[in-house]
This record gives C-alpha cells, sequence and structure tokens, in this order.
C-alpha cells in the first residue's frame, strides 16, 4: 500500500470519527468523564499495585474513596453552596442596580472635572449591558438546569460515569496494551514516542491545572468567607473552577467579587481593598508556586492555545468538546512540533536536495559538452 493510500485511509477515519462524535455528543459525557477519571487515576492504581494488590483490588479501594469523598463533601457543601447560589441569583439583578447607581456618580463626575464629553446615556448603557448579561446568564441556566435531557446529564454522571470509571481504570494497562499490539508495524515506534509525549503534556498540564484549580477554589472560597464577603463560598470556589480556561476564572471571580464588595461594603474601602487582595494573593501563590509545582512551564501547551481549543470544543460538540479540548490540543500540539523537526531536516527546509539537483545538472550538461 502506498503512502497516498495510507493518508488517504487515516483521514477518511478521522473524518469518521469526528462525525459519530458530533452525531453522539448527547450521550458521551458520563462516557467521557469516565474515561478522564480512569486516566486522572492509572498513576495511582499503579502505585498500589507496586505494593502487592491486585489491579482489580486497587481499582475497587480507589473508586470506593473517591465515591466517599465525593458523597461528604456533597453532603457538607451543597445545600450551603446550593442556598447561596439560589440567593445570588435572586440579588443579582439589585447588585447590579445598586453597582450602576453608583458609579455613575463617579463616572459623570470624573467626565466633568477632566472636561470629557459624554456621547452616550452612560446610565441607559449601563442599563442595557447589565440587562443583556442577565439575559445571557438566565440562558446559560436554563439549559444547564432546566428540561428533562439536563436532568439526565445528572443522572447519568452520578450513575453510570462511576461505573464506566471502574472498569476503564481497572482494564487501563489491558487496553493500552491492545492498542499498542495493534499499531502500524512500521510506524510503531514513532507512534509510541508521539504517545510518551503527549502523556507527559498531559500530566503535566490536565493533572496539574486540576490541582492548581482546586487549590486556588478552596483558597478563595475561604479567603472571602473569612473577609464577611456576601457569597463567598459560591464566588471563590466558581473563580477555582473556572481557573481550568486559563485566566477567565480569576477575571471573573475578581470582577465578580468587586462589584458585590462595593455593593456591600460602600464608604469603608479598607475591605474592599482586602477583598481584591486575597485575589492578588492568591494570583501570588498560583504563579510563584502552584503553576510551576505542578503543572511546570515545559508542558507545551501556550494559554492561548487552550482558550482556543476550549471555546472551539465547545462551540462544535458542547460540553463534551470541552472535555476533550484539552487532550485534542496536546495531540495537535505535539505532532506539530513532530512536524516541525521532520521538516527542518527535510530537503524543503534546508534545500540541499535543490543543491544536488543543481550540481548533477551541471555535470550532465559538461559531460553532454565533452
Amino acid at each position: 500500500m502506498s503512502r497516498r493510500q495510507q493518508i488517504a485511509i487515516w483521514a477518511a477515519l478521522t473524518v469518521l470519527f469526528l462525525l459519530l462524535l458530533s452525531a453522539l455528543s448527547g450521550v458521551l459525557l458520563p462516557f467521557v468523564a469516565a474515561m478522564a477519571l480512569a486516566y486522572f487515576l492509572d498513576p495511582l492504581a499503579d502505585r498500589l499495585e507496586r505494593t502487592g494488590m491486585s489491579r482489580t483490588l486497587a481499582t475497587t479501594v480507589i473508586t470506593a474513596t473517591l465515591f466517599l469523598l465525593t458523597l461528604l463533601v456533597l453532603l457538607l457543601l451543597l445545600p450551603l453552596l446550593s442556598g447561596q447560589l439560589a440567593n445570588f441569583i435572586a440579588r443579582l439583578p439589585g447588585y447590579i442596580d445598586s453597582f450602576r447607581e453608583r458609579i455613575l456618580p463617579i463616572i459623570q463626575e470624573l467626565a466633568a472635572h477632566y472636561d470629557i464629553p459624554l456621547r452616550i446615556d452612560v446610565k441607559a448603557a449601563l442599563g442595557t449591558y447589565a440587562a443583556d448579561a442577565m439575559k445571557v446568564f438566565g440562558q446559560v441556566l436554563s439549559q444547564l438546569l432546566g428540561g428533562g435531557q439536563a436532568v439526565l446529564g445528572v443522572v447519568s454522571l452520578l450513575v453510570v460515569t462511576p461505573v464506566v470509571a471502574f472498569y476503564l481504570l481497572r482494564d487501563w494497562d489491558r487496553m493500552i496494551d491492545l492498542i499498542d499490539q495493534n499499531l502500524p508495524r512500521d510506524h510503531a515506534e514513532v507512534i509510541r514516542q508521539q504517545a510518551r509525549a503527549i502523556d507527559q503534556v498531559l500530566a503535566g498540564f490536565v493533572r496539574g491545572q486540576t490541582l492548581v484549580c482546586v487549590a486556588l477554589g478552596s483558597f478563595y472560597a475561604i479567603g472571602l468567607s473569612l473577609i464577611g464577603l456576601d457569597f463567598g463560598l459560591v464566588i471563590g470556589l466558581g473563580a477555582g473552577l473556572i481557573s481550568f480556561i486559563p485566566y477567565v476564572g480569576t477575571i471573573v471571580g475578581f470582577v465578580t467579587a468587586m462589584i458585590v464588595a462595593l455593593v456591600q461594603f460602600w464608604g469603608d474601602w479598607t475591605w474592599v481593598a482586602v477583598t481584591a487582595v486575597v485575589f492578588g494573593i492568591g494570583q501570588f501563590i498560583e504563579g510563584n508556586f502552584l503553576t510551576p509545582k505542578l503543572v511546570g512551564e515545559r508542558v507545551g501547551l501556550h494559554p492561548v492555545w487552550v482558550m482556543f481549543g476550549l471555546f472551539a470544543g465547545g462551540a462544535l460538540f458542547g460540553f463534551v468538546g470541552m472535555l476533550i479540548a484539552v487532550p485534542v490540543c496536546a495531540v495537535i500540539g505535539v505532532l506539530t512540533r513532530f512536524t516541525l523537526a521532520r521538516y527542518r531536516e527535510s530537503a524543503l527546509f534546508t534545500g540541499q536536495a535543490s543543491a544536488q539537483q543543481g550540481d548533477a545538472a551541471e555535470h550532465h550538461g559538461q559531460a553532454k559538452g565533452e
């Protein structure tokens, strides 16, 4: 089989896979989540195996522990979170109105002081932006929380995902060996090298970034709650969770916390500053300790590339697309670096083939002249 035929077959299989992914995206969430859990926990299962446990026993211990921890967290935090979230949603329009009424005089005073003409109705503009933001927020919540499909999705995550994750984690090494045995023999070693590089990137980013998000969310939630900020637990945990998207989580959490702090502590600027300090300390800890230690600087995934992949995956395949976006970004990044390395070794980059062809033509012309 020629190289061109091989490329055509693999391209056709890739297109077929993407079409199936798009068609089945509505039912893939528990299975993708289970695969992510199995991948995340496989090193722990390997470590337990090295202590003498069987793979099945190690998987059972990990699954049971994870289930109990999740249940404990839900029992402790869910009532408090649900109450705070409901109150936050109910009071959000009031916060936005209060923020607008208090910020508007400052904007008008600054404009008058520096003789800046206001060519738009600031009050109307702020009201329009607030209404639009509330409309989008309501639509997102209705899509996430409303309808039988959302309920079915939550049930599948709670019931199907642990079962599938158990079997995937138990058979993970066996599946990897099966895939390895069916690699194209001519390219098996190259594929193994690229797979190891992809695993290194994913291990460094996904596992590390997950721990960073948990640590940041915990720090923000505890810090904002200790200073008495309204809905500090929800805002802090939300900021940590969204921190999986570089910079976005911190910006959204900071802006939300500052709006609430300005409304709640208006006139007492010390506590407004303390709210900003909490996020400043969190960013200092993340930039100097968490990210360098847990993620590392050699994962090869640029934040802009990660953000583009997450938004593109979400636009194409919904929440499932966001789950697989980072692995896909890692695969594309590794394969792009591999392709560039091959390109730099090829005659297309060095131009050696053109020089050799020129020399050959010159020698042929001299021989013909003789």
